[in-house]
């Protein structure tokens, strides 16, 4: 004896009409709850998910994707040789948190890396022809992949944000507040010669963490010495290459703001070879608060930013932006630019 099938009005299988008339709310709200959207009120999620219950609705996943033009996959786009992904522990977080957020929808993740001008061309032909339905990245100041999207009208939520006044949706953490913290700590402990190391300063995360350490030492009373700023790359080479060039400036520095972990990494190994104890000598703080942080010796006192909730939220919003079914133009009138509070975690190192 087979498997009675529920049935709706129309006698055949119950429809996304059916469910919406159910639960008094149009059919794009039925769409957003089943896509998990977080644009809806519980009270409204809970109506449609009774509706469904009652009715017993299935949702017909390639029927659905392919009458909403839709792929149901997204793209994560990394704009550094892969070598850079699996070296840096901020990438693996990221996606950690992407995956968190995608478990429980349909959507497959795609993961890309546009390290150099061939990969971005291949990746701009593969995002026209519209086989993803929406791109969380992280860009420099002056990738063109942004509005790029922006022309072809895939939503896109970016990691960090371009400039002050960015237009894409973004999801970020307070990179000055958590500088500032760095140096008030150092502060705090005696130091008085501070220098940093920098990430790439077309990163506008990297610029904030740099406008954090000038106004903490202002505010310390300190001057800003540009001896003591060194440009780095996020990379342990480039914390090594900063290092030796601050120590050649002034040799009396006695404490180290590192615009990252693997930066600050680098920078150990330069003191280390130079003579220096830390903490004694040097102070050392890092970004991130990896788990490289945690491993060095001694373990470095490191600025916890929450990445892998940064992932998630990230792709909560794109989400939310998939499922928005307003015009284009209503869209872009309000594109969500979250800043997610750090915090200093304070160890050996300083």
């Amino acid at each position: 004896m087979g498997t009675r099938q529920p049935r709706g009005r129309s006698g055949g299988r119950p429809t996304l009409e059916e469910v919406a008339a159910r639960a008094g709310v149009g059919r794009g709200t039925v769409s957003r709850v089943i896509n998990g959207s977080p644009r809806v009120s519980e009270r409204t999620r809970a109506a449609v998910e009774e509706a469904v219950a009652e009715l017993g609705y299935v949702p017909n996943t390639a029927a659905r994707a392919l009458a909403a033009n839709r792929t149901d996959s997204i793209a994560v786009v990394v704009p550094e040789p892969e070598s850079r992904f699996f070296a840096e522990p901020y990438f693996s977080d990221i996606i950690h948190g992407v995956g968190a957020a995608l478990a429980d929808t349909d959507m497959q993740l795609l993961l890309t890396f546009a390290g150099g001008d061939r990969e971005r061309r291949r990746l701009a032909q593969y995002l026209a022809a519209h086989r993803v339905d929406g791109v969380l990245l992280s860009v420099h100041a002056d990738d063109p992949l942004p509005d790029l999207l922006e022309q072809l009208d895939i939503p896109a939520v970016i990691s960090g944000r371009r400039s002050a006044d960015e237009t894409l949706a973004s999801v970020d953490s307070d990179n000055f507040a958590g500088a500032r913290a760095a140096v008030d700590h150092l502060v705090a402990r005696g130091r008085r010669t501070i220098a940093t190391i920098t990430g790439r300063l077309d990163v506008y995360g990297a610029q904030r963490r740099l406008d954090g350490y000038r106004d903490a030492l202002t505010e310390a009373g300190h001057p800003v010495d540009e001896a003591l700023i060194a440009q780095g790359d996020f990379t342990e080479e480039g914390g090594r290459r900063a290092m030796a060039e601050l120590l050649t400036r002034s040799p009396a520095l006695d404490a180290v703001f590192a615009g990252s972990d693997v930066m600050a990494a680098g920078a150990r190994q330069v003191l280390r070879t130079a003579g220096r104890r830390i903490p004694d000598d040097v102070a050392l703080v890092g970004f991130d608060d990896s788990a490289i942080a945690r491993h060095m010796d001694p373990p470095l006192t490191s600025v916890r930013q929450p990445i892998a909730e940064m992932g998630r939220t990230m792709t909560d919003v794109l989400l939310s932006e998939i499922a928005d079914d307003r015009p284009p133009a209503t869209r872009r009138l309000y594109r969500p630019q979250i800043v997610l509070p750090t915090e200093l975690v304070e160890r050996a190192s300083s």
